[in-house]
């Protein structure tokens, strides 16, 4: 009993001599600008002082552009390569009346096009516009279409392009459900009737 207090007592004598030693020791402090690098660290020295910057404050609104318009950019371009719009222009193409009016060579107006306007086939609802330029002029060419029921098919209300000048050409057949040629339409009728 004795000898396990003497020993208890010398063991916390040797705890706090080590505290001491421990507590006597230095810090050293976090570098300075310029003064060069660390070679080697103590686990125990100083931390840099926390000051309150407010450096995200400034950078937070040209982040927020920065999301905003490379958000609206992969939606344009979700809208440019969907096969809609290349439809549409396909049939621009060759459509007689769009090719004389615009000239051969009709593609997007510039090399990023913007489509405006909503496209959304999960519920049936196409509106869209976008430029489109030929050797000739340029115009505004809008497609329209609705599928009325969930297992319908697209119904064309409207496909016209509008030229600088003001003049509009309706390039919907009233004969016709679609901007493809009346053979295509044709064809795709039968395929889906086998």
């Amino acid at each position: 009993m004795l000898s396990q207090s003497l020993r208890f007592r010398t063991g916390s004598r040797l705890l706090s001599k080590h505290n001491a030693l421990s507590q006597l020791r230095t810090l050293i402090a976090a570098p300075k600008p310029g003064s060069g690098p660390l070679m080697s660290r103590r686990s125990d020295r100083a931390l840099p002082s926390v000051r309150g910057t407010n450096r995200w404050l400034r950078t937070l609104p040209a982040f927020l552009l920065i999301v905003t318009a490379s958000t609206l950019a992969i939606f344009n371009y979700q809208k440019s390569s969907s096969s809609v719009v290349s439809s549409t222009l396909y049939a621009i193409r060759t459509n007689a009346e769009a090719r004389e009016a615009l000239g051969d060579e009709v593609y997007f107006a510039s090399k990023v096009p913007w489509i405006r306007g909503e496209l959304n086939q999960l519920h049936g609802r196409i509106n869209i516009s976008f430029w489109v330029k030929g050797t000739k002029a340029k115009g505004l060419m809008r497609f329209r279409s609705e599928r009325k029921t969930r297992m319908g098919y697209f119904e064309t209300l409207e496909w016209s392009l509008t030229m600088e000048d003001g003049r509009t050409l309706q390039l919907l057949r009233p004969q016709s459900s679609g901007p493809l040629p009346q053979s295509i339409e044709d064809d795709m009728i039968r395929e889906a009737a086998v």
